[in-house]
């Protein structure tokens, strides 16, 4: 083999090897922002919301890097207060926004709740960055609170412009009660390893539009 001969093998080869690494640069990355169920809450590491996210997106070949800014005990106030400087030092391509939950076990109100949403979704769609709110149901017997509290997630996302989704704990709710178990950890409030695992298969399919948005919106700003 000649030299140029190596020359070009050494290039190709190297070539191969740096196309994955290129890829994953190139990957859009979503800030994962919210509470204890971003943060996995009580769960070992690689159990919780972001890395069960992270494989499930790899698993279908989904270019995107999910950041976990998740903080156990927050609220939509101490959020509206902590999301621009973890815009400001992760700088974000997308975002998903995922609290509401401890404003309910507070016992605020869901006009409060919804008076930092929107402010907050209005930062993490700066500029045209596309975002995902994930709600939550209210729980309790007050009909007329459940039913405030559902309304004001689709409100904040057609006024923001932002992909939804409605209730995060849905896939759980709809186990009964006493088939709950397996799914959470001993408070009865925060999923397991496996409860999570099911909110990641509801959850997933709204991150890979997020993803694609993200992604459109780089190619379109590379034309």
């Amino acid at each position: 083999m000649t030299r140029t001969s190596r020359a070009r093998l050494f290039a190709a080869t190297l070539a191969a090897m740096l196309a994955p690494l290129a890829s994953w640069a190139d990957a859009p990355r979503i800030l994962a922002f919210g509470d204890s169920l971003t943060a996995g809450y009580g769960l070992p590491a690689g159990k919780g919301l972001v890395p069960q996210l992270q494989a499930w997106l790899d698993a279908r070949g989904i270019e995107a890097t999910v950041i976990d800014a998740g903080l156990s005990g927050d609220t939509t106030y101490g959020g509206r207060v902590r999301l621009p400087v973890s815009i400001r030092r992760h700088a974000p391509d997308a975002v998903i926004v995922e609290l509401g939950g401890n404003d309910m076990l507070m016992g605020w109100s869901p006009e409060r709740a919804e008076a930092n949403l929107g402010p907050m979704l209005a930062t993490a769609t700066e500029g045209g960055r596309p975002a995902l709110l994930v709600g939550i149901h209210a729980p309790g017997r007050d009909r007329d609170l459940r039913r405030r509290w559902a309304e004001i997630w689709p409100r904040l996302a057609n006024t923001h412009g932002t992909l939804l989704l409605q209730d995060l704990y849905a896939p759980l709710a709809a186990i009964p009660p006493e088939g709950r178990g397996p799914y959470l950890l001993r408070d009865g409030i925060h999923p397991s390893a496996k409860g999570v695992a099911l909110l990641v298969e509801h959850l997933g399919p709204e991150v890979a539009k997020l993803a694609a948005q993200a992604a459109a919106r780089e190619t379109a700003g590379t034309d």
